[in-house]
Parts: structure tokens; C-alpha cells; sequence
């Protein structure tokens, strides 16, 4: 079992509120999981590496970081922040989306915590300097291999998703992406010629066993931690990936009797997560899968603006991001939603740090502000107060200020 496997500790109180799934704690360049750290009332102290990016970015990471120094300050936890560039930011100030220099200070951190990047001006950048290649770059020079999407329907929310109340209310799904591997990175790929001198171009599906098995072992603790239910999502009917992936995913189910394994086929998941979202509760799937249906669970809850995830690998800094886009149509105009940065910044202060209190507290803080009525415009509705980024951050703020005990104690 991995470190961060070791570090997963059950918090499943019934019925399930949000956040209250499981508590997932991983070591990283300082001591983390230990009860000392989490009690202790001494300072701690962090570096965060900071990535703005592009569009809405920088407005969402201003506020996440003016949380998670609020939240910090109350829980005896002090940061270095390192801002830094990637994205299309990065490509106008350098001429790369992803420098060296960003690279080499996200390493030496204790986490990463990023807005979003790309937008229309950099569509017809070649594919290497793309803003998206200096994602997936990040990616792999982190070595974060598995990404973490949960789709909570928050019940203040139910009714601004598009699905009826009754298949969209109690939702509460983790979707396990495989980060770094599959068509996103396989080789050959590139451009050519076919044999009647046609143009084409080509991807390759392609996993290792060991990166399936790292990834569905990651699945299944998680799984075992939350409602013992992991469905692991393939296209094994038609593509030899897939058939290997479900080979290699049966073996390992052999360590995890506890744990209750199903298996569906990539279209028929995207109709059941519309159809009947709540009988999911792990999901388990490549790159390429993980991405499509992650971004159809989000708007199960009314909103991709809600949204956080986590990217983790076996040691070092993890990547914490929201999984809405750049938004470039409203950058500047503060109409973003923080909320997704913001549990995004709990994320990073649970999983990559072990700072369960101030994680906790940033949740709560995020419910006391939907309770209190406040909206952006993506999850407005009648009834509601209609604020723009700035103003929920303050807002949020006065909630994490305050520690109004909304969800259930960790």
C-alpha cells in the first residue's frame, strides 16, 4: 500500500452531508497524518506554489488565497506564497506555456493550488505551446497520477440543477481520474499521410499494468472509505485498452472483498449519470473517460462553478485546482464563482497537508455562505442575493471569520 493509501481515514457518518464523505490525508515534504500535526498549536508553515493562470484565474486564486490565509491564521498555520506563471500567461511573458523556473518551485512546495488556463487568443498556438500542454506538462512533472472530482449536490443547490429534484438531490459521487497516462500522453501520435496519401491524425490508447493498478488501488481505498461501492468505467467491448484495464482492475479486486465492483461501458455510464446519478458512488476511469464524464458529473450540481479536485501521486506536492475553465467571456468583469477555488484551497489544506481543522472550517464557511443567500450568477435564483466574485469572497471570509458549525464535526 502507497503512502497516501495509508493516510485515508473514514469520517461516514449517515446520512452522508457534503464533505463528510471521507477525510484524506498524504505526507508530503514535511510530516503529515499525524495526530501531532493535526493538535498541535505551535506554528506551521507551508510554501504554496500559486498558478493564476489565465481568464477568471486570477480573480478565483485572490480570493482561495485570502481564505486560506484567514483560515490559516486561525489555526495557527503560516504560508510562503510563490506566484508564479503558466498557461497563456506564461506563453505571452515567455514564450512557453510551462517554464522552468515555475516547474522547479511548484517541486520544491508544499502544494499547488491553480485557477485556470487557456482561452480564444491562444486557440491557434501550435500544439506545444498550447496553454493546455503546460497543464498536462505540470502534470507529469509532478507526477500526479490520480485526480480527484467528487459531484455534491449541496441541498442549497438542488434546485439549480437542470435534472429534476428527485434524481438530482442526495448526489454525492468521487470520480478517480487517471491523470498521466492513456491517449492524452500515448505514443505514436502525430500527424501523416495514409496509404491513398490522405492526411490523418492519430492518438494511441495505451496504459502500463502498473499504472492501472496504482490508480484502481487508489480507487478502491477510497472507495472502502466511503460507501464501499466502486464502478469502474471502460469500453472493454470494444478497445484492447480497455479490455486490459478491466483485467488488471478484476485481479486487484481480489484484495478488496469489502468493496463492491461493477463495471460499465463508457457510453452506457454517461447515460446512467444523467438517468440515476445517485446509484453511483466511486468511479474509477482513464484519462480520457475521467475528463468527459467528471465535467457531466459537475453539472449534476447546478454548476461546473462549484467544483473542486485534487491531483495526487505516491510523494510530493499535490495540484489542487477547480475544474471549470478559463472563462475568458467574463474575465475581468467579476462574475466569476470562487467557490470551486475555494474548496479547492479545503482540499489542498486536507489532502495535501493534513490540516483537517482549517479545511473543515473553509467548508463550513462555503455552506454558512449559501445558506446566508449568497450567489454568483451561474447559481442564482429568485430568492437569492446576486453577488459578484469580490463580494462573495467577503462574504465567505466573514463565514470562515465566524465558524458557524453548518456540516457535522470531523
Amino acid at each position: 500500500m502507497t503512502a497516501m493509501a495509508a493516510c485515508l481515514q473514514i469520517v461516514h457518518p449517515k446520512p452522508l452531508k457534503p464533505f463528510e464523505s471521507f477525510s484524506f490525508r498524504r505526507p508530503t515534504n514535511s510530516v503529515r497524518c499525524s495526530s501531532a500535526a493535526a493538535t498541535s498549536h505551535s506554528k506551521r508553515s507551508y510554501t504554496i506554489t500559486l498558478l493564476p493562470g489565465d481568464g477568471i484565474g486570477p480573480e478565483v486564486i485572490s480570493v482561495a488565497k485570502d481564505v486560506l490565509l484567514l483560515a490559516g491564521s486561525l489555526h495557527g498555520i503560516q504560508y510562503e506564497f510563490r506566484e508564479m506563471l503558466l498557461g497563456g500567461a506564461a506563453f505571452d511573458a515567455t514564450g512557453v506555456p510551462l517554464p522552468d523556473d515555475t516547474l522547479s518551485v511548484a517541486k520544491q512546495s508544499d502544494a499547488v493550488l491553480l485557477g485556470a488556463i487557456g482561452g480564444y487568443k491562444w486557440d491557434k498556438n501550435e500544439k506545444h505551446l498550447k496553454p493546455e500542454t503546460g497543464l498536462l506538462q505540470l502534470r507529469q512533472g509532478l507526477r500526479v497520477f490520480a485526480n480527484l472530482r467528487p459531484a455534491t449536490v449541496f441541498p442549497q443547490l438542488v434546485d439549480a440543477s437542470t435534472l429534476k429534484r428527485e434524481v438530482a438531490e442526495g448526489v454525492d459521487l468521487m470520480v478517480v481520474r487517471e491523470l498521466t497516462g492513456g491517449i492524452y500522453f500515448g505514443k505514436p501520435r502525430g500527424f501523416g499521410t495514409n496509404e491513398n496519401g490522405e492526411e490523418i491524425g492519430f492518438n494511441t490508447e495505451i496504459y502500463a499494468a502498473h499504472e492501472i493498478d496504482r490508480i484502481a488501488r487508489f480507487a478502491f481505498e477510497i472507495a472502502r472509505k466511503r460507501r464501499g461501492k466502486l464502478c469502474s468505467v471502460d469500453k472493454a467491448n470494444v478497445l484492447e485498452a480497455s479490455m486490459f484495464w478491466r483485467k488488471r482492475v478484476l485481479a486487484l479486486a481480489q484484495e478488496y472483498p469489502d468493496v463492491e465492483l461493477s463495471h460499465m461501458y463508457v457510453d452506457n455510464a454517461s447515460m446512467q449519470l444523467i438517468r440515476y446519478p445517485k446509484q453511483f458512488d466511486t468511479i474509477v476511469t482513464n484519462n480520457i473517460f475521467g475528463d468527459i464524464l467528471s465535467d457531466e458529473a459537475s453539472m449534476i450540481t447546478g454548476s461546473i462553478g462549484m467544483l473542486p479536485s485534487a491531483s495526487l501521486g505516491d510523494s510530493g506536492p499535490g495540484l489542487f485546482e477547480p475544474i471549470h475553465g478559463s472563462a475568458p467571456d467574463i474575465a475581468g468583469q467579476d462574475k466569476a464563482n470562487p467557490f470551486a477555488t475555494v474548496l479547492s484551497a479545503a482540499m489542498l489544506l486536507r489532502y495535501g497537508l493534513g490540516e483537517e481543522k482549517a479545511a473543515e472550517r473553509i467548508e463550513n464557511a462555503v455552506l454558512d455562505t449559501l445558506n446566508r443567500g449568497f450567489r454568483t450568477a451561474d447559481i442564482y435564483s429568485a430568492g437569492t442575493k446576486l453577488v459578484g466574485c469580490k463580494q462573495l469572497g467577503e462574504e465567505i471570509l466573514k463565514s470562515v471569520e465566524s465558524h458557524v458549525p453548518v456540516a457535522a464535526s470531523v
